[in-house]
């Protein structure tokens, strides 16, 4: 098989799913999971692609203002103008 013939194929699979389930499933890849935090809770342009994802399922579900928050949120990863708070385990008791 030819990389066409693949890219075909894969076209055709995805071409069963609405916008919103692709937009589903790519939010839920690049979600960042409990496993993963520590690693990843700076890494900004995962926290971006996050962000980013979740701000595509809220506009496919016709809530522009949630994917608006979204968006502003993956802007200040990218722009660094937001942090990932302490984590909770980690917070000194006082």
């Amino acid at each position: 098989m030819t990389d066409f013939t693949l890219q075909t194929a894969a076209s055709s699979k995805l071409a069963d799913f609405s916008a919103l389930e692709l937009a589903q499933a790519l939010s839920e890849k690049l979600t960042i999971t409990d496993r993963d935090w520590h690693r990843l809770k700076n890494d900004r342009k995962a926290r971006s692609r996050e962000q980013i994802a979740v701000a595509l399922v809220f506009l496919l579900k016709d809530q522009p203002e949630e994917a608006l928050l979204r968006l502003q949120q993956a802007s200040g990863w990218l722009d660094r103008s937001i942090s990932a708070p302490p984590c909770e385990s980690h917070k000194h008791k006082s």
